[in-house]
């Protein structure tokens, strides 16, 4: 299955790039993360910062083990930040805690394309893990109802991955943006933060297109089965 020229084609390159992203990520994070904020304010108060000034008072701040796990739990209302994030004071730190506070500030404004991400959770996980095999058993007994429903499946894991890219976006967009607007860091530092937020965007964007291409391999191999 893994041996076939659209995998060669299609998917290797993009998990290279997937591979290049998250090199990209911690280098870029590793750098920033050396230079502290004029301020001297850590991950955890500049997110506390944005919830107030958004006027968001039932979302807790709590940390978190590991390094780049941040995340916003939107079930418990609770915004995780790593160890290197939660405490730091690095324009890195900051960065990074904002764009997870943007997820907050997008749950709390029920913003169109996040309320679709989380609905589609569920399926996602189902059609990213078994769909491509349905699919691929429905052509092996000749089940055209195996075959379509595998590859709805897979389609649905991939629109998750796909609307998640404007979710990232926007989360970034409206980090910078309060960050600017409360001066809480300054343009040359908001520069760097800018450098590792859109080096994190590009780890989502390579998600997508490999799921992407594994969707458009799938078809092909299901087209040239049947013919």
């Amino acid at each position: 299955m893994y041996g076939d020229s659209y995998y060669l084609l299609l998917v290797l390159p993009a998990i290279i790039l997937s591979l290049y992203a998250q090199i990209r990520v911690k280098s870029t994070f590793a750098t920033y993360a050396r230079i502290t904020s004029a301020r001297h304010i850590s991950g955890s108060e500049a997110a506390g910062l944005l919830l107030q000034v958004n006027r968001i008072r039932d979302v807790a701040i709590q940390p978190i083990q590991g390094a780049l796990t941040d995340h916003y739990d939107p079930g418990a209302k609770v915004l995780r930040l790593s160890q290197p994030v939660y405490r730091a004071t690095s324009i890195a730190a900051i960065g990074v805690a904002a764009h997870e506070t943007g997820h907050a500030i997008q749950h709390a404004r029920s913003y169109g394309p996040l309320v679709l991400r989380s609905t589609l959770v569920p399926v996602a996980n189902i059609g990213s893990s078994i769909g491509p095999w349905i699919a691929l058993g429905g052509l092996c007994f000749s089940f055209p109802l195996l075959i379509n429903l595998g590859i709805i499946l897979f389609g649905l894991s991939v629109l998750f991955y796909v609307i998640t890219l404007p979710v990232e976006f926007d989360a970034s967009a409206r980090a910078i943006a309060i960050l600017r607007n409360n001066r809480v860091l300054t343009e040359a530092e908001l520069a760097g933060v800018k450098k590792v937020l859109t080096a994190a965007a590009l780890t989502y964007v390579a998600s997508a297109l490999t799921a992407l291409m594994g969707f458009i391999r799938l078809i092909l191999i299901t087209r040239d089965r049947k013919s």
